[in-house]
């Protein structure tokens, strides 16, 4: 992969990691529930050289994805580099996590409702494309969903703490136009997610997502998956055990267990969109066959 941000002492795909926007120094820095980086202080002022810097880099790192995505199992040559396709939703849901993680880090409401938005419409091209890898889908969906609803609020979602480029109020947040483009994407990757999971887990062991993840872009990130490894379903404590039992009794379990998990996906933006918007917070429900 070529390093496209050509500047000094380079980290991982050409990006200067001393140079980032960096979190708050406190005991508040810590990764939220979500598994999100604590944001930089305040936001990167417009026109500067770092704001225009996470520019460049979230640019050149949505089109790496989608040069990889573009050539799935396989590889494609451009220019002078070669990109290796994804195996898998899994590994290409590593890279995305990594990605949401910087523009989260950004602390900067007019680069994160974009570039996050990007993300969320890009996601529904990628999840139509491969074999359910539920671990990594929800994983990302659920970062997704907090960036959404925090920014709906002005406040991060789940500890209530004021985001940075809100002083002023909601006025740097969300506009109209991107919240109704916000609800339609929500809804249209409930469906697809929907359609996806019914058709059951992907081949692929998710843990192999690792060996095809070229490095981890997200500067000063950890591995924030935990819970025991099973191929191809979620391991979360909420989600799936590791027991490996073929009783078919254990079938409606885990069909149960998935369902709660779609029924989640973007939960909280919606319920924040129809406070916002004024036309209600319920989510509706969706089911998905056994067979």
């Amino acid at each position: 992969m070529a390093n496209r941000v050509g500047t000094p002492a380079t980290g991982a795909g050409g990006f200067v990691i001393d140079a980032l926007p960096s979190p708050a120094p406190s005991t508040a820095s810590t990764r939220s529930i979500s598994g999100l980086p604590h944001p930089r202080g305040r936001a990167l002022r417009p026109g500067s050289a770092k704001e225009d810097m996470v520019r460049h880099f979230v640019t050149d790192r949505m089109m790496h994805i989608s040069r990889r995505f573009a050539k799935k199992s396989g590889v494609v040559a451009v220019g002078s580099d070669e990109f290796k396709g994804y195996k898998s939703m899994a590994e290409l849901c590593k890279d995305a996590e990594d990605l949401v993680n910087v523009i989260w880090l950004s602390g900067t409401p007019s680069l994160q409702i974009p570039y996050l938005l990007n993300v969320a419409g890009e996601f529904n091209t990628w999840v139509a494309a491969f074999s359910a890898s539920p671990k990594a889908t929800f994983s990302l969906l659920r970062k997704l969903d907090h960036c959404f609803a925090s920014l709906l609020s002005g406040e991060d979602f789940d500890t209530k703490e004021a985001l940075p480029g809100f002083e002023n109020g909601l006025r740097a947040g969300m506009s109209r136009t991107d919240m109704v483009r916000c609800r339609s994407l929500v809804q249209q990757t409930r469906v697809l997610v929907v359609h996806a999971m019914s058709q059951g887990p992907g081949d692929e062991d998710e843990d192999d997502a690792e060996d095809g993840r070229e490095t981890d872009h997200s500067p000063g990130a950890e591995e924030t998956d935990s819970g025991p490894d099973r191929p191809g379903w979620p391991s979360d404590s909420n989600a799936w055990d590791n027991d490996d039992n073929d009783d078919n009794d254990d079938d409606d379990d885990d069909v149960e267990r998935l369902e709660m998990d779609v029924a989640r996906v973007y939960e909280k933006t919606l319920v924040k969109l129809g406070e916002t918007l004024g036309e209600g917070g319920g989510v509706g429900e969706i089911q998905i066959s056994a067979d």
